[in-house]
């Protein structure tokens, strides 16, 4: 909060109103209020020379008083008075910030409407550069997430096999994950309300529904020479910190050798990139790396190459064409090796982090064809 304002004052924002998630709990450590979800919402004021104030519905107040470092909470009820309206009026004075792409419609029409025209500003790049570098304790976070991704790819690839459902490898991938993360949690953390529950649903695909990139775990059996793909993007979310985790497998044997050729590319693909990566290069100078890797060996321009991971999915920078940002020591990345053909699609993704010299995997498992085929 204290580097906010500070950045707040150099731009010349007087107030900032926050309304992402992440960032609320970034700036604050309060989370898993029900939100916009349920149509109640939750803003974070921030004053360049005032206090902070948590505007939160009142069926969460006990949670926010346990967790908000803020100066005052305000809460509001349900069809009470003007309910998460009231306290805006007096705050929206001077030169306001708003998160643009992060406020529901609702709040930024009352904010439209208190301001009658004056601009709005976005606050939105000082909280992405404050959040790109991570602090010591969030890369232990990112590090203990890897263990925990980890545990979840091993009892993923363990519970893989013939004649098996696919709903059976998601059920060993939330029990590993949970039951690795409740160890962490009880070794190095004092907080009793985190848990250590795996997060959103398994993301896999095997045989014929190998293309679908975000495809869940469903009755599917799984037959011996398919292929079989794990992706832990949504569910290795330890202490709040997400990582990016994929791996593609085969059950006894690869049947199709072109399958082999085309994931031969998409793990020169990933290791072009990782060559790339370190200090002072541009986000997209690691995504060019792993492109032309693809593209020379005839397949088509591929998706980005990885992102930025943290307390949300989705950070800055991404490695993708157009995105300058420079690497930097601190950074956690997600990176991806992959190809994508009509009939068949290769992933590998591991994180890692940014160090001085290069950079620090934070994810781990076999890659050779000879080691992911089961």
């Amino acid at each position: 909060m204290t580097t906010l304002r500070a950045r707040m004052q150099a731009q010349g924002i007087d107030v900032a109103l926050i309304t992402n998630d992440d960032n609320i709990y970034y700036l604050t450590g309060y989370y898993d209020y029900l939100h916009m979800e349920f149509g109640r919402p939750t803003i974070l004021a921030v004053a360049r020379d005032g206090d902070g104030l948590l505007i939160t519905p009142t069926i969460d107040l006990n949670a926010a008083r346990a967790t908000a470092q803020v100066d005052r909470i305000a809460p509001w009820n349900d069809g009470m008075g003007e309910e998460w309206r009231a306290e805006l009026p007096a705050l929206l004075k001077g030169r306001i910030a708003i998160e643009p792409d992060h406020m529901s419609a609702p709040v930024r029409r009352y904010v439209d409407q208190v301001l009658r025209g004056d601009p709005v500003h976005s606050v939105t790049p000082i909280l992405d550069r404050m959040r790109m570098i991570k602090s010591p304790q969030e890369l232990q976070l990112a590090r203990h997430a890897g263990m925990v991704a980890n545990a979840m790819m091993t009892a993923g690839r363990n519970a893989i096999g013939d004649g098996v459902p696919e709903y059976e490898v998601a059920i060993a991938t939330a029990q590993a994950g949970t039951r690795t993360a409740a160890a962490l949690l009880t070794e190095h953390y004092d907080d009793a309300d985190m848990s250590p529950n795996t997060h959103f649903l398994q993301i896999m695909a095997s045989g014929d529904t190998i293309t679908k990139t975000h495809h869940r775990a469903t009755n599917r059996i799984m037959r011996h020479g398919e292929p079989v793909f794990l992706c832990f993007c949504g569910m290795t979310n330890f202490h709040r910190f997400k990582l990016g985790f994929d791996r593609t497998f085969w059950i006894g044997e690869c049947a199709d050798p072109s399958q082999a050729a085309i994931y031969d590319v998409a793990i020169a693909s990933q290791k072009a990139a990782l060559d790339a990566l370190r200090p002072g290069v541009t986000a997209q100078s690691v995504h060019a790396a792993y492109a032309d890797v693809i593209q020379s060996a005839g397949f088509d321009y591929p998706f980005r190459c990885g992102r930025s991971t943290g307390f949300s999915f989705l950070e800055s920078p991404q490695l993708v064409t157009g995105d300058n940002t420079l690497i930097e020591p601190g950074m956690v990345l997600a990176v991806d090796g992959s190809v994508s053909v009509e009939t068949f699609r290769a992933q590998v993704g591991d994180s890692v982090i940014v160090t001085e010299t290069g950079w620090e995997a934070v994810t781990s498992h076999p890659k050779a064809i000879e080691d992911v085929t089961l």
